[in-house]
């Protein structure tokens, strides 16, 4: 049977994308989706379909709350890939996990997913410097953004000393393309991902609800969805 899929952030780049794979995809049924601003979706919450079983979520921060309330009454499964969140939200989501699955990511490539396996064998290296840097679009607000902060953590982790904060570039329509430097006095390896579209950002997003929705309740990151089946 279908998901019924519910989106918020329906007006968004992504979002776009969202309705138009799950149209395609005979895994979901796309009920709706909010947007603010937009008449093309509804803006009041009350007018949503009765049954959902699944919100997936590209809006704001500020609106996460409103997100989680929702996904209670619905008890529906969440996977969200707004960045900038802060602790609070957080909370939020570890709270929202006891009753429904959660999956979030700051990027839902599963490239970047990948990527994040291969930064924790760079622990192996010996008398080594390292240095993520990170270019998106004009438009980005976050910087670094949550992708290169998360990276960033895995690379602590992995080398076991302090890494410098990440460096954040702005400019044109750059959708995302994160670096990660291992740098000695002899030799220098890059790790990157480059988003070539935003539609990668959706099509990992719908991965992961596919994946997630066979789960119970709990909190889940996009590095599972890449172990496959239980």
């Amino acid at each position: 049977m279908a998901l019924k899929t519910f989106i918020f952030g329906a007006s968004g780049r992504v979002g776009q994308h969202l309705i138009e794979l799950t149209s395609k995809d005979q895994r979901f049924e796309w009920v709706g989706g909010f947007a603010r601003s937009d008449h093309r979706y509804i803006n009041d919450l009350s007018k949503a379909p009765a049954e959902i079983d699944l919100v997936v979520d590209f809006s704001l921060p500020e609106a996460l709350p409103e997100v989680v309330s929702f996904c209670q009454s619905k008890k529906a499964a969440l996977v969200s890939g707004t960045t900038g969140l802060k602790d609070s939200h957080f909370k939020q989501l570890d709270q929202l996990s006891k009753d429904v699955p959660v999956l979030w990511a700051p990027n839902m490539s599963l490239g970047v997913a990948f990527l994040r396996k291969l930064i924790a064998h760079l622990g192996e290296l010996k008398d080594f410097d390292f240095q993520i840097e990170e270019f998106h679009h004009r438009h980005k607000l976050d910087a670094p953004s949550g992708t290169a902060l998360r990276l960033q953590e895995d690379l602590k982790k992995a080398v076991k000393v302090d890494v410098p904060e990440p460096v954040a570039i702005r400019g044109g329509g750059i959708f995302g393309l994160h670096r990660v430097f291992a740098m000695s006095e002899e030799e220098q390896i890059v790790l990157e991902h480059q988003a070539l579209n935003r539609a990668v950002f959706a099509k990992g997003a719908l991965e992961a609800a596919a994946w997630v929705t066979t789960r119970p309740a709990g909190r889940y990151q996009l590095e599972d969805v890449l172990q496959g089946p239980a």
